[in-house]
């Protein structure tokens, strides 16, 4: 298994506005100077986290889903963050996991946030979603996730004795007002789970007024911080090491250790 470059891209948002987002996103991807393998992009990154799906929210053949399988075709990357999609008469806060061909894996945002009346407007997922790239396997989530250790446990799986993942990703919308827990639970998943950890957050007042610093991360196996940058935008290159994760889990394996569990709905 090689090694893997990610960029990270912490951006503000134009406030319930697909055109004008998927324009800035385009230009952004465009002045990336080095080939990357996988880009990350923020929460409801086409319109800010807004509780408005009724009028916003688009099908899976809307034009943000396009443009992410237009772009990652043209840049041959992966690319990834989630939008408010149409489905059945739903609406769902859903990630989207573009591979260059055209083909993709989705899921929907398990834990809505209750504060914010999200779950009034959005269906929760029951799914979780793990990409695989070069040999890394990526467990995707959404934001508030983050809260809950439970739904990003890594487990050793009994068919291959490895652990169920690598690398955890949160993609969020996530508010200056509680960024400690934001920083703090981040560097806990990494500890815990024995992976690399990248959280991409917004920055900017929102159009209900709140204030996103951003403090998009990239974490390593240890807890270290390689990356966290705070208010400003910022595009963010790195290579994962397959090397330092294997070392990692080599010298302290307590993932063998941990409790068995099932999650139920």
């Amino acid at each position: 298994m090689s090694d893997l470059k990610v960029t990270l891209i912490q951006s503000e948002l134009f406030w319930e506005d697909i055109d004008a987002n998927l324009r800035m996103f385009d230009e952004k991807i465009n002045s990336i100077g080095e080939r990357t393998e996988v880009v990350f992009l923020p929460e409801m990154f086409s319109t800010g986290f807004s509780m408005a799906p009724e009028k916003l929210a688009q099908t899976m053949d809307g034009s943000a889903f396009q443009w992410m399988k237009k772009k990652s075709a043209e840049k041959n990357i992966i690319l990834t963050g989630s939008l408010m999609i149409e489905e059945n008469g739903h609406y769902v806060n859903r990630l989207v996991w573009m591979l260059p061909n055209g083909t993709y894996g989705t899921y929907d945002k398990r834990h809505l946030f209750g504060y914010a009346g999200e779950h009034e407007h959005y269906t929760a997922g029951s799914k979780r979603l793990i990409g695989a790239v070069k040999g890394w396997k990526i467990n995707l989530n959404i934001c508030y996730d983050l809260r809950f250790p439970v739904w990003a446990r890594n487990t050793m799986q009994s068919e291959t004795g490895e652990p169920a993942y690598d690398l955890l990703v949160y993609v969020a919308n996530w508010p200056e007002r509680r960024n400690t827990a934001w920083k703090t639970l981040l560097r806990a998943r990494a500890i815990e789970n024995q992976c690399y950890v990248i959280g991409v957050n917004r920055v900017g007042n929102d159009g209900n007024n709140i204030y996103h610093s951003g403090d998009t991360s990239l974490i390593d196996p240890m807890g270290e911080i390689i990356y966290e940058k705070a208010h400003d935008q910022d595009i963010f290159t790195y290579t994962l090491s397959r090397e330092r994760l294997n070392e990692v889990r080599k010298n302290i394996p307590f993932l063998k250790d941990a409790d068995v569990f099932t999650i139920l709905d």
